[in-house]
């Protein structure tokens, strides 16, 4: 088994934790940054130089083998990439997703798979559930399946953004914290265990935003674009630098030149890149009631129907990293609904959710929409459009 390290407390656990249920255990370290600013002492994210040398000392207590794998381009070309192109295109990425998508879950794995690894053990809080298949008309039992469940702890969990792996990368992944129920727990079994990095703060912050400055980054990498914020009726209130810094749902830093008539606050309610406009207006603005997603991919579809029935199912729906979760109606559709009710004709799967009771605030383009059963994860899409119904 291939252990991924980062460097964290978190995944030098898992890695002891597998070791210790037995498996013959090598630890890989992911260079994931061909920016050495990256790299230096206090680095904010998960790609300094300390995780490096952490993550070697972790695999030195645990006697098992360790190596660093440069994925450094394969990370640019994906994860940096999308993130830039996303907000290009005026919609809000999430890098986590894509990073556990194309790299934590694609490259990585389809690697160690290659290389005579049967599974990749990380340190994400989640939960692997294992169902035996019911009995065929033989008697005989079918194919045991393996569920994506949210961890006992929820300040931790990362269901959502593992959600986008699908079976197939869920059944070579083991997740060994999938019983922590907080991080003091794990804490302290990294203390036990000898573990150096049993007291090391957790990473936060986009890893490749080495000091935390998203527009900065942004502007680094796209340039100046000046434009005009203008309000919902059409009138100029401001100038920015380029709309792509900007997101649906936003308060701070819009720097209008002049309140609005009514002084209330004002919000971006819509990012036009065709003309470079960022339009803001009043919260009741923000609040949507259908959701549509493109490029789903399901664990398990709501209902036994075939996408594109037109089956609505219930389901809870979490649409941000750390969001509640809030109840909806979900179907499979077989192509991206639109608002008119159509749905594209290129058969990639999407998705079309519908809430119950309070409409949701502030959904973006790009944003991952996760789609729950109790602590059970069906499925996954990437946010296309939101509107009141």
């Amino acid at each position: 088994m291939l252990a991924a390290m980062s460097g964290g407390v978190d995944s030098a656990v898992a890695a002891a934790l597998a070791v210790e249920a037995g498996h013959d255990v090598v630890g890989v370290h992911m260079a994931l940054s061909r920016n050495r600013d990256q790299f230096r002492t206090g680095s904010r994210g998960c790609c300094s130089i300390e995780d490096a040398g952490d993550a070697r000392r972790a695999a030195d207590v645990l006697g098992i083998p360790y190596y660093v794998w440069d994925l450094s381009e394969r990370f640019e070309e994906t994860v940096v990439a999308d993130f830039l192109s996303e907000y290009e295109a005026g919609r809000t990425p999430n890098p986590c997703v894509r990073c556990n998508e194309h790299i934590k879950f694609e490259a990585l794995l389809d690697k160690a798979t290659a290389l005579g690894f049967d599974a990749v053990a990380t340190g994400h809080y989640a939960r692997v559930v294992t169902r035996a298949a019911s009995a065929g008309p033989d008697g005989a039992d079918g194919t045991a399946t393996r569920e994506l469940h949210r961890s006992p702890n929820t300040e931790k969990d990362q269901s959502y953004v593992l959600a986008v792996m699908g079976p197939d990368r869920l059944a070579r992944a083991m997740f060994p914290l999938g019983g922590f129920a907080s991080k003091a727990e794990v804490r302290a079994e990294a203390e036990r265990r000898g573990l150096s990095v049993s007291a090391k703060p957790d990473s936060y912050d986009i890893c490749f935003v080495a000091d935390g400055d998203t527009r900065g980054f942004l502007r680094d990498r796209l340039g100046s674009r000046p434009g005009e914020v203008r309000d919902v009726e059409g009138n100029v209130v401001g100038e920015h630098d380029g709309a792509y810094a900007y997101t649906v749902g936003q308060r701070k830093g819009l720097g209008l030149g002049r309140p609005a008539a009514d002084g209330r606050a004002r919000y971006v309610v819509d990012v036009q890149t065709s003309t470079n406009t960022v339009v803001v207006g009043p919260a009741e603005l923000l609040s949507v009631d259908r959701i549509a997603g493109e490029d789903a991919v399901w664990f398990e579809r709501p209902g036994p129907e075939p996408a594109g029935s037109g089956a609505w199912h219930d389901a809870e729906l979490q649409i941000r990293a750390h969001g509640a979760p809030v109840p909806v109606q979900v179907r499979a559709t077989a192509g991206t609904p639109a608002r008119d009710g159509s749905v594209s004709g290129d058969g990639v799967p999407g998705l079309e959710l519908r809430l119950v009771g309070t409409p949701l605030r502030g959904v973006a383009a790009g944003q991952s929409a996760v789609v729950y059963r109790g602590t059970q994860v069906l499925g996954q899409a990437t946010v296309t459009d939101a509107w009141r119904g």
